[in-house]
């Protein structure tokens, strides 16, 4: 850290943080004690408070009056409320492929994303399978050219990063992704934009069970480590 300039320390952290919530290291609902940052990362109070102060930005820490930071814990409403709403978005932006005339460019980058996607699988590695399910369908919404869309679905995905890493490193064995992402992509060379939106809607929701599941899990045994 001494290499770097004072004003990147605090982005630094920030990634340094944000790793161990969404690898499940920080727990949901667990308290983010500045002392003990200061101490994890040998940094002073300033940037360790600011760093938190701009995961509170992306929704994965909460700051609560006199208790301080914590990582985000969402309740069962919240979690289906944020992968209804990402299921409509990113159908939407699916279909607004329709208007954005030649797809080979993003076609190429989504087979690239598949194939990264099924290497990972291989190798059992949930955290770059995420991180192919997320390139691909960024790509998607990139390639709609509708910046308030792609805003909101970047918001929605980081504070699902979370619960769906979670999720993978527990049961990547029972992911459909490479399924449904071959589907859409054969929906897309077809032309078929009502079906490519279709999957993704179905995909979510049909995740959405196992996500709240697996929360749970984790949500439960940080309750029951404090109350011991």
């Amino acid at each position: 850290m001494t290499d770097r300039t004072p004003e990147t320390i605090p982005y630094f952290l920030r990634e340094k943080i944000r790793a161990l919530i969404v690898d499940g290291t920080f727990q949901p609902g667990q308290p983010l004690r500045e002392q003990d940052l200061e101490r994890r990362f040998g940094s002073s109070r300033g940037p360790i408070r600011e760093a938190l102060r701009l995961l509170e930005q992306t929704g994965l820490v909460t700051h609560m009056q006199r208790r301080g930071f914590r990582v985000t814990l969402y309740d069962d409403r919240e979690i289906r409320d944020q992968y209804l709403l990402r299921a409509e978005l990113e159908a939407y932006a699916i279909k607004q492929l329709a208007d954005a005339g030649d797809l080979g460019p993003l076609l190429q980058t989504l087979k690239s994303c598949r194939a990264q996607l099924e290497a990972a699988y291989k190798a059992h590695d949930p955290r770059a399978y995420l991180m192919e399910i997320r390139r691909f369908y960024d790509a998607i919404a990139a390639y709609t050219g509708n910046r308030p869309l792609c805003g909101a679905l970047a918001r929605l995905n980081e504070t699902a990063e979370p619960l769906r890493y979670n999720l993978l490193s527990r049961r990547l064995e029972e992911s459909r992704t490479r399924q449904y992402m071959l589907r859409i992509i054969q929906a897309l060379e077809a032309g078929r934009f009502e079906d490519a939106a279709a999957l993704k809607r179905e995909h979510v929701l049909m995740n959405l069970p196992s996500i709240i599941e697996a929360y749970a899990a984790v949500r439960y045994q940080e309750q029951r480590s404090a109350a011991a």
